[in-house]
């Protein structure tokens, strides 16, 4: 009803009322506002005298009886309110309309719901602790915040600054950090990050808040920790671990609360007891080392201390030390594979109930009886490339959810056409349709080390919209005439197709063929069952098409180099099963020419359909921008490089990409690899934008040397390549006349859309990278016999700290760090066979080296780029997650077995290139494991979700093991 949402806003304020808008707007809800106030019937005026809070109740209920008149009594209504007055003049006033408490309709409506009066138990608990607790306590922890109309003035003058909270995880009692965004003064002159030290000047603030900070005085200015950290709860830092000062500021308001559902820990039964007078207050520890402690009221807290809970902040009074919550729900044991996996989730804010029936209902039927055909009317509407086209689709093995295929081939006047063909998901997923609004909500597939969650049903996603060999399907297709000798584009097309793959090939056997390597045709299925002589005649039509697809692809790469598109690092890491699907390995994979072959198509694909949506839509089409990182996030890559001679143009990518193929040690080609790992670690994050919410100057993509670019070509996976194939289909397919235009997001419920998908998409790589971390924790964790032995690597020293180093081993692609100094005062001191071990002493701290002097006078120097052996260890904790830590065992390189690979032995991994282009093709194969599993029909049936064999299965082809850095998801 419009005046309970405006009650809302009015007594709650705007992030409770935008929470509520937003679940009545969702349409899995089926929610409707009635317009109370503006029907003739049901609107009542305000008496003069009246509150707000009375004339709101009034005009609610009378629109509540009207509504029951007008069912003609047919349905009772309920008006529920916690207004005591309402409830006494309401209550028996009309029969038929109840209007009673939340208590009161649980108990007689919903008896039996045991999750929902548990949970009001706990927030009502918690509501009266913190009633109680607020008129015991006068006294102040905190400032008061400001009221929100300083706040705003304040930032539109300049005299504070807006921006997110981001904590410090490795120090979070003590630092936290503001970035900068939409300050109102242009006098600004701020061009690094907000330093908020200590927690009074954090301000009950918490991570992820949109808050209003006021600078300090430059002599309170203070410096970021340079020493490494291990997430413990100090309360002060050492003097000489801070690097130089920097702005550093105070919270004094909150503009918007960003409080999620936040995965705890109860402490210890001793600890708990020693808590307080009152046992049902319990701190309990959130496994985000940035979060708080949080209050709740419990009476649990005994039973549950070996489980992993959900709970959620009320509220945090200047009164209070700590946020004040309440008990949601169980997930699981603590260590329980199941129990973390399930954190991980609640964490990300990753919410994937299986697809409903109504939207399995709009589903096209397929079977491996009835498969799915082409529709006769649709098919007069297509351009038919069945018989005039080779192709074909290169993706890894086992992969079945296809979406995109290649094509290229010789046109009559001697030039060529290249062809990408991508799968048309929007024919088969209409606009605001359930499996939309799903699709929508979710944004995109979340691949997770032994699970994935589809955006779509696996009808679409594995079989009618998956472009697999021998059968007929729908694609949107590019297609470029090219010049025959320069590969200069002459003339593009974008045209709604039937095609039909000839071929899926496996990136090692498309390789093959391009090396003219013939062994590789038996891996070929299409061509088992034809004569030798008809076989030799495809294979030699298939290599010259690989061939000349890869000849174009060069040319356009070498067409973008010349732009300044950068060749970033990464490593790219397959885990080897054993017998009974156990971790066998962790091995480096090796890296194709293909790869970057299928990259180039996809990115040219990209880059054109990004032409033509901008150009029909030039204020609400959807791109994808990559902003110039900020020069400060360069410094410690120009002083790594330095130690080693190389100098770092970080001024344009132009300049950075050939300072980077510059830096090459011919000893050791590790130090190129880290180097480009650095770069990628200091850009921006790439983003979905609307392009009437921005500049035109501002759409560029920095990292691939584009002035436009968008995603296209993976629908089955990512929703926003299913918005961009609405628009392409307006803008030139003749979607004009239809409803296609009316399909069209407007500028501002666009922009919100990518907001959404945005942090759907930080979301799913949080959530992967986490749980690859602890699937690597478990393998590392393993106490079968030999199992010690894979824990000794090779590590190369990549950055100094006052403390320590920080190691990066290429034989798992782990990045962490290896102190050199222990609380108690122990330095790393080596031994005459070059072993470690811990004596009394002090370090010594250089820009590119770190020297450890023992009190008997023995020093040992640790510079940039040095090899070390390593052990890795995992550091278990029982409210937080496991983590992987380096111990130096010998100050010298490892001498691998014969048998091991060395680093030197893999050539230089080009992942973040191609990253988000070939991600689609690497996740699907980890997916298909999971389809092979033997699973009853009934369970597909009953969660249409992909399941798995084993919790190990999909492991097969995990992607960039440990160096997944969120904030560097920039490729394409």
């Amino acid at each position: 009803m419009q005046t309970a949402c405006q009650a809302v806003q009015h007594q709650k304020g705007r992030r409770q009322y935008n929470k509520l808008r937003n679940l009545v707007k969702d349409a899995r809800r089926d929610c409707t506002v009635f317009a109370n106030e503006f029907h003739q019937h049901s609107y009542v005026p305000r008496e003069k005298g009246e509150s707000m809070e009375k004339w709101q109740a009034r005009s609610i209920y009378n629109a509540a009886v009207w509504y029951y008149n007008h069912c003609l009594g047919q349905m009772p209504v309920v008006m529920v309110t916690e207004d005591e007055d309402a409830i006494r003049q309401y209550g028996n006033e009309t029969e038929g309309v109840f209007v009673i408490s939340f208590k009161n309709y649980l108990d007689n409506f919903w008896p039996d719901l045991k999750a929902a009066h548990e949970l009001f138990d706990s927030i009502l608990q918690a509501r009266r602790e913190r009633e109680s607790e607020s008129q015991e306590n006068n006294g102040k922890e905190y400032p008061e915040h400001l009221p929100v109309e300083i706040l705003e003035a304040g930032i539109k003058s300049g005299r504070y600054i807006q921006g997110t909270l981001n904590v410090n995880k490795h120090r979070a009692q003590l630092e936290a950090f503001v970035r900068l965004q939409g300050f109102g003064s242009k006098e600004t002159d701020l061009q690094s990050d907000i330093l908020i030290y200590g927690a009074r000047a954090r301000n009950r603030a918490i991570h992820g808040d949109v808050v209003a900070v006021e600078l300090l005085p430059l002599h309170e200015w203070k410096g970021r920790t340079v020493a490494l950290c291990e997430n413990e709860m100090e309360d002060k830092a050492p003097a000489d671990t801070t690097g130089d000062p920097m702005p550093t500021g105070k919270v004094v308001g909150i503009i918007q609360k960003n409080w999620r559902d936040y995965v705890v820990t109860f402490p210890p039964k001793e600890e708990s007891q020693s808590q307080g007078r009152n046992a049902q207050k319990i701190l309990v520890t959130p496994w985000d080392y940035r979060i708080p402690k949080i209050r709740i009221s419990t009476q649990q807290a005994e039973i549950l201390q070996d489980y992993r809970v959900v709970v959620r902040i009320d509220s945090w009074e200047s009164t209070s030390l700590y946020p004040n919550g309440h008990f949601v729900r169980v997930l699981g044991r603590i260590g329980d594979l199941e129990g973390e996996i399930a954190a991980i989730l609640v964490e990300n804010s990753i919410c994937v109930a299986p697809f409903s029936e109504i939207q399995m209902s709009e589903m096209p039927v397929s079977s491996s009886k009835n498969p799915w055909k082409v529709n006769p009317e649709e098919e007069k509407k297509r351009l038919d490339l069945r018989e005039t086209h080779l192709i074909f689709s290169i993706d890894p093995k086992g992969c079945e959810d296809v979406d995109d295929a290649l094509s290229v081939r010789t046109l009559p006047n001697g030039n060529l056409e290249l062809g990408v063909h991508i799968a048309d998901v929007t024919h088969f997923v209409a606009a605001n349709s359930y499996t939309d609004v799903e699709a929508r909500a979710r944004a995109t597939t979340y691949y997770l080390a032994d699970r994935r969650y589809d955006m779509l049903p696996s009808v679409l996603s594995a079989d009618v919209c998956s472009l697999l060999s021998g059968v007929d399907r729908y694609a949107v297709s590019v297609l470029w005439e090219l010049e025959k000798e320069s590969y200069e584009v002459l003339s593009v097309c974008y045209n709604k197709t039937i095609i039909r793959s000839a071929y899926k090939l496996v990136y090692e056997a498309a390789q093959g063929l391009l090396d003219g390597d013939t062994s590789v045709v038996g891996d070929i299925l299409e061509l088992k069952d034809v004569d030798e002589r008809t076989r030799q005649q495809k294979v030699a039509e298939l290599r010259q098409a690989i061939s000349k697809l890869t000849d174009i692809a060069r040319h356009v790469r070498a067409k973008r180099d010349s732009c300044g598109a950068l060749e970033l690092e990464g490593v790219e890491v397959r885990v080897q099963l054993d017998d009974k699907n156990n971790i066998h390995d962790l091995i480096p994979k090796q890296p194709l020419e293909v790869h970057e072959t299928v990259a180039e198509c996809m990115i040219l694909a990209n880059h054109w359909v990004a032409k033509a949506i901008a150009a029909g839509f030039p204020h609400q089409a959807l791109l994808r921008q990559h902003p110039p990182p900020r020069q400060e996030f360069f410094t410690e890559l120009r002083e790594c490089a330095s130690a080693k001679g190389f100098s770092i143009d970080t001024r344009s990518n132009k300049a950075l990409a050939e300072s980077l193929d510059k830096a090459h040690d011919p000893s050791d080609p590790i130090v190129n690899k880290l180097l480009r790992s650095m770069a990628t670690h200091a850009m921006s994050n790439a983003l979905y934008f609307s392009t009437g919410s921005c500049p035109q100057d501002e759409f560029q993509h920095y990292g691939l040397a584009l002035e436009q670019y968008t995603h296209f070509t993976s629908p089955i996976r990512r929703y926003a390549d299913v918005v961009v194939h609405r628009l392409l289909t307006a803008a030139t397919l003749n979607g004009a006349e239809g409803d296609v235009k009316d399909c069209v997001f407007s500028n501002k419920d666009l922009q919100e859309l990518c907001r959404h998908i945005n942090n759907r998409n930080r979301a799913a790589q949080r959530a992967q990278k986490q749980s690859t971390e602890l699937f690597q924790c478990m393998y590392f964790k393993d106490t079968a016999p030999g199992a010690e032995e894979r824990c000794i690597a090779d590590g190369v020293i990549y950055s100094i700290r006052t403390n320590g180093v920080l190691v990066f081993v290429p034989r798992y692609g782990i990045k962490g760090a290896a102190y050199m100094k222990t609380k108690e005062g122990l330095v790393i001191s080596c031994q005459g066979d070059r072993s470690c071990e811990w004596k009394p002493g002090s370090l010594h701290r250089f820009q590119s080296k770190i020297t450890s002097t023992t009190t008997t006078g023995e020093s040992v120097t640790l510079s940039l780029f040095d090899h070390i052996t390593v052990k890795i260890l995992v550091q278990t904790s029982r409210c937080h997650a496991d983590t992987i830590k380096l111990e130096i065992v010998r100050n010298v390189p490892y001498q691998a077995p014969a048998t091991e690979l060395s680093p030197e032995g893999f050539h230089r991994v080009k992942s973040d290139l191609v990253k988000e282009v070939s991600q689609s093709a690497e996740a699907a194969q980890r997916a298909q494991e999971a389809a092979r599993a033997e699973v009853p029909e009934e369970d597909y049936r009953e969660y249409c979700q992909t399941k798995g064999a084993s919790l190990y299965q999909l492991l097969e082809e995990i992607r960039d093991l440990a160096l997944l850095d969120v904030s560097a998801d920039i490729a394409t």
